[in-house]
């Protein structure tokens, strides 16, 4: 297990409680959900965009989910990108590349987030690895994700 330090100590910080998941190696949101026993609806993924001022935007969504850029742009009257991952892997330098923890804060970026996250009773955070989830229930994922919007900008692609 090779957790972010910098989520743990967040989450610490605010005093949120998680539960932490252990499961087989895993590249994939999918992979980890069938590995996990865990619902893809369930895990939140994070994609990193940025604009062409190069101003950052951790977008969270259902790992079940696709992002929609022309949707997300229009609501936030942008003009975001996903950025190259070699730019990803320098802003979370102490995940596992591919392991983007969605926990904007304690990276100190800005994001927004799928309004279907709100929904749930439980959401699962990748932790910075391919082998780990953080579990934290619906009143402290939302205390994770007061520092940004809440909007509908993705579509589910897995069933």
């Amino acid at each position: 297990m090779n957790t972010s330090t910098r989520l743990t100590r967040y989450l610490t910080e605010k005093s949120i409680p998680y539960h932490v998941v252990e499961h087989f190696h895993s590249n994939s949101s999918v992979g980890t959900a069938i590995t996990a026993n865990i619902s893809l609806k369930q895990i939140a993924k994070a994609v990193l965009l940025k604009n062409h001022e190069d101003k950052k935007l951790l977008a969270i969504l259902p790992a079940a989910d696709k992002i929609s850029l022309s949707v997300l742009n229009e609501n936030l009257h942008g003009s975001y990108q996903l950025m190259k991952e070699q730019e990803v892997y320098q802003v979370f330098s102490d995940c596992n590349p591919g392991a983007v923890p969605p926990a904007a804060d304690a990276y100190h970026l800005s994001m927004v987030c799928e309004q279907e996250l709100a929904k749930l009773s439980k959401v699962y955070l990748e932790a910075g690895d391919h082998e780990t989830l953080l579990c934290v229930n619906q009143h402290d994922f939302k205390t994770l994700m007061t520092s940004g919007k809440q909007l509908h900008f993705s579509r589910e692609v897995f069933h």
